[in-house]
This record gives C-alpha cells, structure tokens and sequence, in this order.
C-alpha cells in the first residue's frame, strides 16, 4: 500500500461532516491535505485546527474557475496530487409532484458533473503520480426510501461513473473507486433545509436497527475507507461499502439462540 504520508489529497466539501473526517485523519497520518468548501470561516478553521498539513480554500466546485483554483493550490502545498477524493454535494428529497426541471439540473450538477469536471482538471497531475479518484456513493442505491429520488438518481450516476472511469483511466495507472457510506451524522439535510440539526440526528438515530451492527456509524469510520481506497493500489472499479450492513436491507435484527 501506499505510503500515506508521501501523498497529496484534494477533498472537496472539507468544511464539515465526511470531508473534514477525512482531512483530519488523512492529514494526521502525515498526508498534505487541501480542502475546499463554500463556507470560507469553516474550511479555514479546520484547516487551522490540522495545522500545517492542511491548505485551504474557498471554492464552489460547479464553477470552473474555483476548480481551477483548488487544483493550483493543492499543487502548490503538496507538490502534486496523488490523490482526489470527490466528497462535495447536497441533498434532494422531493415527492415526484414537487419535482422541478431547474433543481434536477442543479442537484445534478452539484452532485455528478461538478466532480467530473474537477477530475478534469486534476487529471495531469493523478497520471503524474499514478494517483487515486475516490467519489463518494450511497446507500440510497441499494435502499429505497420514497422521496429521495433525485439524490439516489446522482449516486447512482455517480457509482456508474466509477466502473467506466476505472476502465478508461487504468491504462493510465489511475484507480477510481467510490465509498458508499450508511447513515452518518452529517450537515446535509440541515443544509438542504430538510431537517433541524436535532430532528436530524433523531431520524438518523431512528435508523439504528436498519444496519445489520445495530448502530449508525460515524464520519471517521468512512474517512478509514477513503484512506484504504487511496492507498491501496490494486483496488479500481469498485464501490466499497461502509456502511454497518445498511445494504442488506436489515430492519431489525434478531439473534438466532
């Protein structure tokens, strides 16, 4: 496996939740870490709390010139980039009557085209260093839940996105994979508006008994998988559950005597 402390990471949507996990403990490894997020005050005090080994900027990924501008500031701090973990993105839950043609473009766009173009313009350096694309999936592809349409639509792109990518950019030494995380305490759906901060953990507490371990899990618990899928080298085209047994459709689970 690759040496973590060798590596250049760019992680999107740093500021909070999954993304500042994974600068934390990317960069506690001794990893150069450079995150982005909307929110300038939250993506500077992470980076401040990291220290060092954390660069920072402001950066809206559905615009070309930000991306263009946390390419060049990864670059700068870790003298390359090894590695592109595409976490950015936001929350749709709509009942098919409330659909509207103009939020399906931009929960899209937020979600899948945002991060493809950002692999474009970090793709010189990932073939450099043979480097690693980590996108984030969701368990909304393999559990149904009504309302959530729009989102399990772009994770789903985004899951398919991988194999393809993998298949295109192997030749090149560059592996594409994705985490498909269970239910994690995030900001999301306080950010999309859905749910108050409490009422959030509340569902997300309520959902204990739908993961086979009996437990939501926790955003460090998905910046372990992103770690692995950046340092291991012979993994490409696969989308790694973490999830507590979310996936396999569990309710509740009763102990056999």
């Amino acid at each position: 496996m690759k040496d973590l402390s060798t590596l250049s990471v760019v992680i999107t949507g740093g500021g909070s939740g999954i993304g500042e996990a994974a600068a934390r403990h990317l960069a506690s490894g001794g990893a150069k870490v450079t995150i982005c997020g909307r929110r300038a005050d939250r993506v500077e005090a992470v980076a401040k709390e990291i220290g060092a080994n954390c660069a920072w900027v402001k950066a809206d990924v559905t615009k070309d010139a930000d991306r263009k501008l946390l390419i060049e500031t990864a670059v700068k701090h870790g003298g390359g980039i090894d590695a592109l973990v595409s976490n950015a993105g936001n929350m749709e839950r709509k009942p098919v009557e409330e659909w509207t043609e103009e939020r399906l473009q931009q929960i899209f766009n937020d979600n899948v085209v945002a991060g493809m173009m950002l692999t474009q313009e970090a793709l010189p350096h990932l073939v450099k260093s043979e480097g690693a694309i980590i996108f984030m999936g969701s368990v909304y592809t393999v559990r149904a839940y009504p309302g959530a349409a729009p989102y399990a639509a772009t994770k789903g792109a985004l899951e398919a996105l991988v194999k393809v990518l993998a298949t295109e950019l192997g030749p090149r030494k560059i592996r594409v994979n994705a985490v498909r995380p269970g239910a994690v305490p995030t900001e999301i759906n306080v950010r999309a508006g859905i749910f108050t901060e409490d009422a959030a953990m509340q569902r997300l507490q309520s959902m204990a008994n739908h993961h086979a371990v009996g437990r939501i899990g926790t955003s460090l618990e998905i910046a372990e998988g992103i770690e692995y899928l950046i340092r291991a080298e012979w993994v490409t085209g696969t989308v790694l559950a973490v999830d507590g047994g979310m996936g396999l459709g569990v309710i509740s689970c009763t102990c056999l005597p």
